[in-house]
């Protein structure tokens, strides 16, 4: 999608400038940073939505890998919050009396990403149970807000760890890495 295209109808969100530099934002693309976390990620988004009304919020930022096959820039297929853990209501990952909103899915890419307010460090085995590819902080949210406001998104996802003891001095190490393969891909997005 050409920058002219894109003029005013695209919206990146990012977490943090860290990760992406709006300054190399195509002219009439707006980068938005989210703060970390869903609750702040839920609370910039609608806010993006509602005053933007964008026909398409992407979502780029970093992840863990769950599944060790993964690894440079990926694009997120489908995404659940890992961190819903409300039993006996619902069982973990599931949002109680909400089924439409246990798992959110894109429409492209073939990755599922599991969304939760913590940065993982070690072995979870639901994750790996449930078929949990990557992991991140913002993408349910971000993907929520554009399902209830009927908004299409998109998610490429840089994996700077393997969500390990070791993840926080690999992320801090690969935190910009994948900024030059997410603006290559969205020169080709349609």
């Amino acid at each position: 999608m050409s920058a002219e295209s894109m003029s005013g109808h695209v919206i990146i969100l990012s977490a943090i400038d860290t990760e992406l530099n709006k300054a190399r934002a195509p002219e009439g693309v707006e980068v938005i940073y989210t703060g970390v976390g869903k609750i702040n990620a839920a609370s910039i988004a609608t806010l993006a939505v509602m005053a933007l009304q964008p026909k398409l919020i992407v979502n780029y930022g970093t992840a863990g890998k769950i599944a060790h096959i993964h690894n440079g820039l990926v694009e997120v297929a489908h995404t659940v919050q890992r961190d819903m853990a409300a039993m006996p209501l619902a069982p973990r990952g599931r949002t109680p009396f909400s089924p439409e909103m246990d798992r959110l899915s894109s429409g492209h890419g073939s990755v599922v990403c599991g969304t939760g307010d913590s940065f993982v460090t070690s072995v979870d085995p639901w994750l790996v149970e449930n078929n949990i590819d990557i992991v991140d902080m913002e993408l349910f949210a971000i993907a929520h807000v554009c399902q209830r406001h009927g908004v299409p998104w998109r998610a490429f996802k840089f994996i700077t760890d393997a969500a390990d003891e070791n993840a926080a001095d690999h992320w801090n190490e690969n935190v910009a890495n994948g900024e030059d393969l997410f603006w290559d891909v969205m020169k080709t997005l349609s």
